[in-house]
Formats: C-alpha cells, structure tokens, sequence
C-alpha cells in the first residue's frame, strides 16, 4: 500500500542517518533486507543498545524485541530466533522491549507494529539473519586475536572455544567484533540443527507474571506522579459546549480539572479521588452528528450501499459467472451479516505521560510505538525525537492498543499540568468509547450443476474501512484489510469478488483477525449451505473441491478424523466443520455442540488441524489457537455493540458476557510439522471457530442462523 511503503522509505532515510551516529566498541549492528545492504554497521557503546543484540562486557547478553508482549508470548518466540543463532540459552539472556526505531519497521506491515500475525513472520529471517550476523563476527574477532583459521572455532553458551584450550566470553570479543564489517550473508543454521526453535519452550515472561515484578502499564510509578479520569462524551465524537467544576475542584485530593480535545480530565493525587470528582462534573455535550447513529441503521445502511455502490474488485473474476448461474441446474443465495464488536481486554486504556519542557516521557502499553511517538509529537507540537518511549507489558490488545487516542490524552493532560500523569479509563469508558469491529454485510449467490458441484460464485461483501481512517488509505481503492479470506481455497470455474466501502458513521478499529472473520463465516456457512442444497455431506463436499490444494485438504482430513466425523454422538449432539487459510496458515475447525435447557448453544469440543508452516514454539502456537477459539466463541455466540442514539448500550461485562471457564469447550489440537516459510497463529482460529459452530448449530436444529451472534432468541425466532 502506498501509506505503508511511504512509513518504510521514511525509516529507511531515519535510520541511514541515525545508526552511522553512533560510536566505540560493542554494539554489533546487523544489515536487514528492510534497509538495504550496508545500512547497519556495527557501531555503539557497552552500555548502548543496538539493534537487537547487545553483549556486556561481563558477557550479560540483551535481547532487545521489536513487538510488543500482550499475552501472545512474542518475548519468547523472537528471543529464541536470535539465540538459536547465537547459540545462547534463554536463560543467558534478558529481554528489553525496543524504543521506537527505524529498525524495528515490521516489514510486513510498513511500521513498528505488533499485528496481523505478523510477529514471526516477518523476524524468521530477519532475526535468525541478526543472531548469526553476531555470532560471526564474535568468531572472526577470536580468529584475528588468536592467528588462527575462523573454521577451527566454536561459538556456544556465550564462549568461543579454539584449539589449545583456548577459550573467551563473547562479552571479552564483542568490542574487537564490533569493529569488523558486518556480513552481508552469513551462514544461518540447518534447521535440523536447531536446538531452540521448534521446541516446546517454557515462556520466559511467566516467572515474572506470577512473582508480580512484570510491569504492565497500569503498574507504571514516576516520581511525583499524579492520577487522570477523564470525561468524554457519551457520544462519540461530541464535544464540551460548557463545563461546571467547582465541586469537583473543592474535593479532596483534587490538583486541577483540564479541558482537552476529547473531553475534561479530573486531576488528582489518586485515580480514586480523580473518578470520584469526575463523577460530580456537570458538562454540556454537542453530541454531534454521530447522536443520531443506531447500530441497526448502520446495518441497514451497508445492506443499502452493497447494492448500490459500484464495487471494488477483489480478484480478477475467473471465467463467466453471469452465464454459468444462468445455466445452473440450481442457485443458492444468502447474506450473513456481523455486528459491531468491542476489543475490551482485560487492562483498560491506561498511558503515563511526563511532558518537562522540550522533553517528553511516555511509558505504557502500546502495539504501535513510532505511531504513539508521532501522535503525540503531532499534538504537541514538537519534534519525535524529542519523546522517550517505553513499552510495558500489555494487558491484552486484540488491536485496541494500535490506537493512539488515550496515549495523546495523557500527554495532553501532563502538559497542562506539568506534571507526570497517569491516565486510567474506566471499564466503561473502553466500552463506550473502543474503536469497534465495523458491522459487514456478506451477500454470496453460487450455481450448482446436476451433481451438486458449484460451477459459480459471486462474493460480495460491504463494509467499513479501518485503513482509510487510521493510515489514509484513498477512496475507491481495495483495502486488504477487509479481503483477507474473502477468496477460499475451493475449486470453483467461474468466480467474482467484490468489495464496497461504506462508512457507516462511527469510528473503526481493527480486531484479532480482522475481515478473516466475516469473509470467513461467510464463505463457510456458505460453502455448507451449498453441501445441504447438493444432498452431500459437508466434509466430503468440502473435500471434493479441493484437488490440488493438498495443503487444504490435509487439514480438512486430519480435522476431521480427529473429531472422529461420520461416528455417531451422544444425543443431542450436532458437529459443523469450517476451513480457511489466513496469514499463510492453513486450519480446519471442528465444533461439537448442543443446546441447554434455556436453549442456548454450548460447544462442548473444538478439534484443530492446523499447519502454520515451521514453528518457532509448538507451545505458544497451541496456547495461541485455544486463546483464540475462546475470543471467538464470544462473537460467535454472546457478544455484539448496539448503540441508540449514538450511545453505545454494553457497558461491561455484565451486559457484554465474555465465555466462562465452565463455558470453554475441550481443544483438541493437531499440528502439522511443516518445513513451509511460518505463518500467523494469533489470529486465525478467531475466524474458523464461528463458522464451524455455525454449522453445527445448522446440522443440529436445522436452523441457519447467518446474523451473529446465534443466541437463545435468535434461534427462536429463526
């Protein structure tokens, strides 16, 4: 995309002029294909960060990571890709979460962001490049010390070893290692070598989480530090027409009430005394335009822009879908439709800010470090490099925290201040005030041949753009974020796709999986209702159209054999199957249901097949998909935003219901030992589980339930 190659040519030129500033010994500076050949040299101090890689020297080894740890164990899985190569153990090394910097660009994605599944795949080669770029020079600097043939040493656990007995630390070679060029090419190690990835590895961030030492954002302290609620309009978008604070300015505790763009902030010396004085504010709103949205009307108003706007192509239409429906021995036709979805994770929005002059210091939980560092350089007026950032541990993300609102409200309200600030949103205020998951509107028409086959398909789907919001993306141009999983890998002559963008009027953001989930509940929900129109079996139908797609087919058939499809169950019991291939990871779902006496859905089992190419930790990967099925379960099953008169009616948990312990449903999983480049794995399951569940629910009651989320009422009335 324009915007993202734009951000990457940006961080090539900051970092060209940036990494040559540097002086002295340690540092080993690595040279990425993001930055051009030569672009890093090895340059620093001991005490001085690099890019990825700084050795003491007292042989203390950092790891500095370039994604952000929200739960979905990034520490672990990149620290053991750069010391895989550097032949270190986790325990040799500490990690530190990375500044914003050039460097640190995700490659797929144009920025420093943790997101779309991208955090191995884009530092598989980029890491294993950066540890054995070190490990060389570490190798070649004992080889010019000693005189003797770089090939007759060995790098391991933090030594290099040579003939005699000869032996030094890597902190006692770094600094005559730092000094040489970096190469180009080196020689990365046979994964039949490894010895770290591909492992079933230990997190390394658990010992901290259970002892209580990780700090999240909400557990930063600064010196002299004071506290922020903060008022905003119950519509989004409204502004502050007049403002009464004498209450709350006369309360105890209280240092000062602030007015900022997005709404008035109640300082004090606790947060306590902070929300309590807030709640004595008496504020006049202009609502503003958003005051007359309803989520109802945004559906219907995307329904209305599906069939008259002038589409985007997807894909390139294959064959001719007007004559082959014309033609068919049967058409099938359906829409499904999605609601607005809350990222609400567990941590609320928090931010701490201290602006001090020309200076600025900002700690907390972000997933997008160089956006939070411009946001707020933006705001206030000064240039970026004047803002320190340190990223915490998140409190969850779900792509809440690639939004910069609450991070600039911090900064605005420590400026006007002057003091350090914490700013601490209530549970309500996330609710109320989220970038949600925009509603979509799937319109699907295929044609079936005598046997049942889909001989056509037309794919439409209506939606709102999150990246012409957050990145600018231009009008009437195909936004990948709302494609992904739109084409399925099914055998089908004669296709189109088509995308329409319409804003329904309230703000977007992107959610765990991001359009995988609607274009795949779609698709899914689809490709069964066309096995039930054809008489076949959903599985079998599945399979029969996916020759020469064995990385498909081998999913399906693992998943379902696992979930033992075909075998009789206990009565009352129902199984649907769903399959997608998101984030160059391919995954089948099988969901085992029933209904309870009030007539609601209970999954009782989801099997998984899921091949995400060479994995870096087995472990996490299966943390990651059961984390998933349970965040996906919710939309599936419980969770919408509604808003009437533009005020959002979910408030917390207790009218926006997240699954329970005794809810969550047996995983079994398969993973499929795969020497293909790696894919993404904290997202896609999100997507396939609620189709899956959708068709079971189908094959269950008979009912098809295409408007989530398939509750006891919708099932009624269905």
């Amino acid at each position: 995309m324009n915007h993202q190659q734009t951000v990457a040519n940006t961080s090539r030129r900051a970092f060209l002029k940036t990494s040559t500033a540097a002086t002295g010994g340690l540092i080993m500076g690595v040279s990425l294909p993001l930055l051009g050949a030569g672009a890093a040299q090895a340059a620093g101090t001991v005490h001085t960060p690099n890019a990825w890689v700084h050795i003491a020297d007292d042989n203390r080894i950092t790891l500095m990571v370039a994604r952000s740890e929200m739960g979905q164990g990034v520490y672990t899985s990149m620290s053991m890709l750069i010391a895989e190569e550097l032949n270190v153990g986790l325990k040799q090394v500490q990690v530190v979460a990375a500044p914003p910097a050039a460097v640190y660009v995700n490659a797929l994605l144009g920025a420093q962001i943790t997101g779309g599944s991208t955090s191995v795949r884009d530092g598989w080669d980029k890491l294993r490049v950066a540890g054995a770029q070190v490990r060389q020079m570490l190798l070649q600097a004992a080889a010019n010390q000693w005189s003797v043939d770089v090939a007759s040493l060995k790098a391991d656990q933090g030594m290099v070893t040579g003939p005699s007995g000869r032996k030094a630390s890597y902190g006692q070679l770094a600094e005559a290692a730092a000094k040489l060029p970096v190469p180009d090419k080196p020689a990365l190690k046979d994964p039949k070598d490894f010895v770290l990835v591909g492992k079933r590895t230990k997190r390394i961030d658990t010992p901290a989480k259970v002892n209580g030492t990780a700090e999240f954002g909400i557990d930063v302290k600064l010196p002299g530090m004071v506290y922020a609620s903060l008022a905003q309009c119950p519509v989004i978008g409204g502004k502050v027409v007049s403002l009464d604070a004498a209450k709350a300015k006369s309360m105890p505790g209280v240092i000062d009430v602030v007015q900022i763009p997005d709404g008035v902030a109640v300082v004090a010396a606790s947060w306590w005394q902070a929300k309590k004085a807030r709640d004595t504010l008496t504020i006049q709103w202009d609502e503003g335009a958003g005051a007359q949205l309803s989520s109802e009307g945004m559906i219907n108003s995307t329904r209305a822009a599906a069939a008259s706007a002038k589409p985007i192509e997807i894909a390139k239409p294959q064959g001719d879908v007007a004559a082959a429906l014309k033609g068919a021995a049967k058409v099938v036709e359906a829409e499904y439709v999605q609601p607005l979805q809350a990222h609400v994770p567990l941590e609320p929005m928090n931010f701490t800010a201290h602006v001090n002059g020309d200076t600025i210091l900002l700690v907390g939980p972000t997933q997008f470090q160089q956006g939070a560092q411009g946001a707020v350089a933006a705001a206030l007026g000064v240039k970026p490099e004047a803002i320190t950032l340190k990223t915490t541990y998140l409190g969850g993300g779900f792509g809440r925290r690639l939004e910069l609102d609450f991070i600039v409200q911090a900064a605005q309200i420590s400026k006007a201040v002057n003091k350090p600030v914490k700013l601490v949103w209530t549970r309500e205020d996330d609710f109320t005030h989220d970038f949600y998951r925009p509603v979509a509107v799937n319109q699907l028409k295929a044609g079936l041949d005598a046997s049942g086959k889909p001989v056509a398909m037309h794919f439409k789907v209506a939606s709102q753009s999150v990246t012409q919001r957050a990145f600018g993306l231009p009008a009437n141009t195909l936004d990948p974020f709302m494609a992904e999983a739109s084409v399925p890998g099914y055998n089908i002559p004669n296709t189109q796709h088509d995308l329409v963008i319409h804003d329904a009027g309230l703000r977007v953001g992107y959610w765990r999986a991001v359009s995988h989930n609607m274009n795949a509940f779609a698709n899914e929900s689809f490709i069964d209702e066309l096995a039930l129109a054809a008489g076949q079996d959903p599985y079998r139908y599945r399979l029969s159209l996916l020759e020469g797609k064995p990385r498909f087919a081998n999913v399906l058939k693992l998943a379902a054999e696992k979930a033992g499809w075909g075998q009789p169950l206990a009565k009352g019991r129902a199984r649907g199957i769903a399959l997608m291939e998101g984030y160059d990871t391919y995954m089948a779902q099988v969901a085992e249901v029933s209904l309870n006496d009030a007539g609601e859905v209970h999954v009782h089992r989801v099997t998984v097949a899921v091949d995400p190419g060479h994995m870096v930790n087995p472990d996490t990967v299966e943390a990651q998909i059961q984390s998933s099925i349970v965040f996906g379960m919710g939309a599936a099953l419980k969770h919408q935003i509604t808003l009437e008169a533009g005020r959002v009616q979910q408030t917390n948990y207790n009218t926006f219901q997240p699954v329970r312990m005794f809810e969550a449903p047996k995983v079994d999983i398969v993973l499929v030992q795969s020497q293909e480049k790696p894919g993404g794995i904290g997202e896609p399951a999100t997507a396939v589980v609620g189709p899956a569940i959708a068709n079971a629910v189908a094959a269950l009651t008979g009912k098809r339930i295409r408007r989530l989320p398939i509750t006891a009422e919708a099932l009624k009335q269905a």
